[in-house]
């Protein structure tokens, strides 16, 4: 249960991070103070921090691009040599869960360092 509230706390704090500072990595930063708060496993802690930016990185990326009939992504794939949309849109929401889990898993290592009675 734990697990699943930190994803829906990344991702939306994520969100409105991302929204507010138009920072790409201001996300990264949610992911990983709350992989340090959570108290999760680091493990649990990097598929909380990959679910949650990944999800977040979707949804974001399927309302810009539904909203422009898939022209951005279209360019994109093609700029990286990508053979469709659906592959540009796949490889962000990886890169995104990727860029979420790695600050998610240092901070619940982080937290093990700091107060290792907590660990488990």
């Amino acid at each position: 249960m734990r697990l699943l509230l930190t994803i829906l706390f990344i991702s939306i704090i994520g969100f409105a991070a991302e929204w507010t500072t138009s920072i790409w990595w201001s996300a990264a930063l949610v992911a990983g103070i709350a992989g340090a708060f959570a108290g999760l496993r680091t493990g649990e802690a990097f598929l909380a921090g990959f679910w949650g930016v990944a999800l977040m990185w979707l949804t974001f990326t399927l309302w810009k691009d539904t909203a422009n009939h898939h022209l951005l992504s279209t360019k994109m794939a093609e700029v990286i040599h990508l053979p469709s949309y659906l592959l540009y849109i796949i490889t962000t929401f990886i890169l995104g869960g990727v860029a979420g889990g790695l600050p998610a898993w240092a901070g619940a290592h982080l937290r093990k360092m700091v107060v290792p009675e907590m660990a488990r």
